[in-house]
């Protein structure tokens, strides 16, 4: 309980958290903002890792000159780019057993239906749009490997999708971060931010839901 007490804490605290790494590693803090949306992009594990809400307050922090908006725009896209590629080809390796696996260690099943509902529905396009929705995010390209989508394909619409993700959050950040009402009301930005990326699998979830409610009815 205190371990999750204390990850709500920091994904609402960023701008604090982010303050403290910035000071204590100084250039380090580029490999471990890398590492951090590598692995939430790249491993599904660990889908909890911040993302969005994460990019844009490190855009905040660059704007003030603590970062360099210019190392930290290609090391972050990097790192989306091949988080996605690795969890691609991870997925083609391990095949589409995995999906009628009743018991898979490491890996929360249902997210991983989820997204593969979702990647039926939206086709090669859910690697672009499920940049923008959290856990989805994790493990569209994992499905995508297990569908085998050819990967010339899935190369072309995840350079688009990270670098549309990585510029509209980073850059936002970097450019409104810093309004003083954006500023000084953080924590309900961070609220916002978390609420519209969870839009389309709130959406999606209620439309599921209803489908199946008129199906039951007829």
């Amino acid at each position: 309980m205190d371990l999750i007490t204390s990850f709500i804490d920091i994904i609402l605290h960023l701008d604090k958290y982010i303050g403290i790494i910035v000071d204590s590693y100084g250039t380090l803090t580029y490999l471990l903002f890398f590492l951090i949306i590598f692995c939430e992009t790249g491993l599904v594990i660990t889908p909890f890792l911040p993302g969005d809400s994460f990019l844009f307050a490190a855009g905040a922090f660059a704007a003030i000159g603590d970062l360099n908006i210019t190392i930290l725009f290609i090391l972050l896209y990097s790192g989306a780019l091949l988080g996605d590629n690795l969890n691609y080809w991870f997925g083609r390796k391990i095949g589409a057993g995995v999906l009628q696996k009743e018991d898979l260690k490491f890996i929360k099943k249902e997210y991983l239906l989820k997204a593969h509902k979702f990647y039926e529905k939206h086709g090669p396009t859910a690697i672009i749009i499920a940049r923008f929705a959290p856990i989805i995010r994790t493990f569209s390209p994992f499905v995508a490997g297990i569908s085998e989508m050819t990967y010339s394909k899935f190369l072309k619409f995840s350079i688009l999708g990270g670098g549309l993700w990585v510029s509209l959050f980073l850059l936002g950040g970097y450019f409104f971060g810093n309004i003083p009402l954006i500023k000084h009301n953080f924590t309900f930005v961070i609220f916002g931010i978390i609420g519209i990326s969870l839009l389309p699998v709130i959406i999606s979830l209620f439309k599921q839901k209803n489908s199946t409610k008129t199906l039951k009815e007829q």
